[in-house]
């Protein structure tokens, strides 16, 4: 039977307490057994491989999702469930760090097993098929043919290309779009990362109550969580006149947050404010904070 090229196919090894076997899709620690699904298994490897580097969303994406097209949000979710999986705490962690605006770390220590692959059986010179020898001549000509063929396809790709430009320019979003940033979480100890997400995810839901306002989903716009991308950029993606953005800071029990907006087409800040609360009703705040900005920057948005 073949065996599933997604599949993990090295043998065990031990991060940390737990010993982890990709075959079996199971990491085991003191008798107890937990299994993984398989893309939090490549997850789990992909740190693993790199353990002590700081390895990025994309990355990520890209080893544990290839081929499948999601959000950033996929990463965030795995990497939580595959830390209640491995009892660390995001807080003081003992496996996985996250690396403000960059990715993630695996800080436990990783140790290989020994277990070396078989090597493949040699194939027999009666099996291996005789290649098709063509003429040098025919060879040549048959190059020829291609490499031609290729500059016609690419000279008719790029005179579409141009026509279609020409005649469709790209369209200048609505007057009264905009896109929330996720928010950053500028406390001293990084902790207040699911209340800086909470804020973002406010400001979406008040701004879009408001008529004739569009506002990016939230999906969207946690796509460019932890990355570094001009604003124009971001806005011309999502189709929006306006991004705004903010930052979460704690100084004893006192929350600051800090919002402002900024106008994509010329990069100008056309508001902003700072909002100060008691952190003790965190939910309160954020419903607070993210009704009086969405009501104070909304005239901006013209």
């Amino acid at each position: 039977m073949p065996s599933d090229p997604e599949r993990p196919t090295r043998g065990t090894l031990r991060i940390g307490d737990w010993m982890v076997d990709p075959v079996a899709d199971q990491i085991s620690r003191d008798g107890a057994t937990q299994r993984l699904e398989a893309r939090s298994m490549r997850l789990l490897l992909c740190l693993a491989d790199r353990a002590g580097e700081v390895v990025s969303i994309d990355e990520l994406l890209n080893e544990a999702w290839a081929g499948v097209i999601v959000t950033p949000d996929s990463v965030y979710q795995a990497v939580t469930s595959l830390r209640r999986l491995l009892g660390d705490d995001p807080k003081q962690p003992s496996y996985i760090a996250t690396v403000p605006r960059r990715g993630y770390r695996l800080i436990a220590t990783v140790q290989t097993s020994s277990t070396k692959p078989a090597a493949p059986a040699p194939v027999s010179a009666a099996a291996k098929p005789e290649p098709i020898k063509l003429p040098r001549q025919g060879r040549g000509a048959l190059l020829g043919a291609a490499l031609a063929l290729g500059v016609v396809l690419l000279l008719c790709g790029a005179v579409s290309s141009y026509w279609l430009l020409r005649d469709h320019p790209a369209a200048a979003p609505a007057a009264r779009t905009v896109a929330v940033l996720p928010f950053l979480d500028l406390t001293d100890k990084m902790s207040e990362e699911p209340f800086a997400d909470g804020m973002t995810e406010e400001l979406i839901d008040k701004l879009s109550t408001f008529p004739g306002m569009q506002v990016s989903a939230p999906t969207s716009s946690f796509y460019y969580k932890d990355k570094q991308v001009p604003v124009a950029e971001i806005a011309k993606s999502l189709g929006v006149a306006y991004v705004l953005d903010g930052s979460v800071r704690k100084s004893g029990e006192t929350m600051r947050v800090a919002a402002r907006l900024v106008r994509a087409g010329d990069g100008f800040v056309v508001w902003s404010a700072t909002y100060d609360r008691s952190a003790g009703d965190k939910l309160k705040v954020q419903d607070e904070i993210a009704a009086e900005a969405a009501k104070a920057l909304t005239p901006a948005i013209r």
